[in-house]
């Protein structure tokens, strides 16, 4: 019996493995920097680099703004990586910040991954603070209030992507949202980035009774995974004035990162085939769906493996766990019924006997 039950308890942890392997937990990383706040965490966190600097009176960093032609840098210290584990699990992440821009022309701020061997220090008078190399891959959501002709600008108040390059493969006119990058308004953002579906979504509003918008104000679909493959990046808010006194300030600065189960990943259909805003909005609201789909059907697939699980394990303890075993007092012979058997064969005996 104690064998069998061993045994039973195997069974049950070897279900319960396969049901964790199965259908693993997503993994978080994240960092919250609220600047100046009660046990602020800033300086462990956050490198400063140009003419980024600590303004205390505002609770802030003001990244740029010192004169003409400022420019200056937040990072996060730690790497990230886009992709982990084995077999590879693809990595989500959402950006959050608050900040503000005073008015002036200048080149505004963004928000860059860059590779790790980035050149922090260097700063050569490109746009926010950032220069092109041809063998650097990078990403950066531009905040701009410069219409730069070089670069195809859209107007003075745009928000952008930009991938390898500042010229954008999104854009998007801020006052489509009835909002002003250079007001000198606390502005806040949203970065959010979906590993199965692919897509890149940007959020721009108010700080003052302001929520996370339903619908992005951009939407862009590009696999980071494939960009970077495996190696580490790093994450950061960069700014410059240009030919102006623009003053860039940032409150808060917040990022979440999660690890997807590689079960969930897919290959979505490319939104960039749709022209027209309505059908874009449309294919993105699908993506979602399916994802929510995926995942109702995996819960459903796991709630059938652990019902089967527990059918196997009831049906061996019915087979096995009701047998009584059999004892040594089975086996022996009952005096009694010994008894009356020799007292049977002694009567028929002497009734033979008579005959003869």
């Amino acid at each position: 019996m104690t064998s069998f039950s061993s045994s039973r308890y195997l069974l049950a942890l070897f279900l319960l493995d396969f049901c964790l392997k199965a259908f693993p937990t997503e993994q978080n990383k994240s960092f919250d920097v609220n600047i100046f706040g009660p046990d602020t965490n800033f300086s462990r966190l956050i490198a400063l680099y140009g003419d980024a600097k600590a303004v205390s009176g505002s609770r802030s960093v003001q990244i740029s703004g010192s004169g003409a032609f400022s420019a200056g840098r937040m990072i996060y210290r730690k790497p990230v990586n886009l992709v982990e584990g084995y077999p590879r699990k693809m990595v989500s992440f959402s950006v959050y910040f608050e900040f503000s821009m005073s008015g002036g022309y200048g080149d505004g701020l963004a928000f860059i991954m860059v590779p790790i061997w980035f050149p922090l220090n260097v700063f050569n008078g490109g746009s926010m603070g950032m220069f092109e190399e041809k063998k650097m891959k990078f990403l950066a959501v531009e905040f701009d209030t410069f219409k730069d002709g070089k670069y195809g600008d859209l107007n003075n108040d745009h928000v952008g992507i930009d991938v390898d390059s500042f010229v954008s493969v999104k854009v998007s006119n801020v006052s489509s949202i009835q909002l002003e990058l250079n007001s000198g308004e606390k502005l806040q953002s949203w970065i959010d980035y979906e590993a199965s579906s692919k897509i890149l979504e940007v959020r721009l509003g108010r700080i003052l009774g302001g929520k996370k918008p339903v619908d992005p104000l951009l939407s862009h679909h590009i696999d980071l995974s494939r960009m970077w493959k495996n190696e580490d990046v790093l994450l950061g808010l960069s700014s410059s004035s240009g030919n102006s006194s623009q003053k860039c300030n940032i409150y808060s600065w917040s990022f979440v990162s999660r690890t997807m189960p590689h079960w969930m990943h897919s290959e979505p259909m490319n939104p960039e085939t749709f022209t027209e805003k309505g059908e874009e909005d449309m294919k993105v609201r699908k993506t979602r769906s399916d994802c929510a789909m995926k995942i109702l059907a995996a819960l459903i697939f796991g709630g059938g493996c652990g019902a089967l699980g527990a059918f196997v394990v009831l049906f061996v303890f019915a087979i096995f766990g009701n047998r009584r075993p059999v004892t040594p007092e089975d086996l022996a012979v009952q005096p009694k019924k010994l008894e009356h058997k020799k007292l049977g064969s002694a009567i028929h005996k002497a009734i033979q006997d008579g005959k003869k």
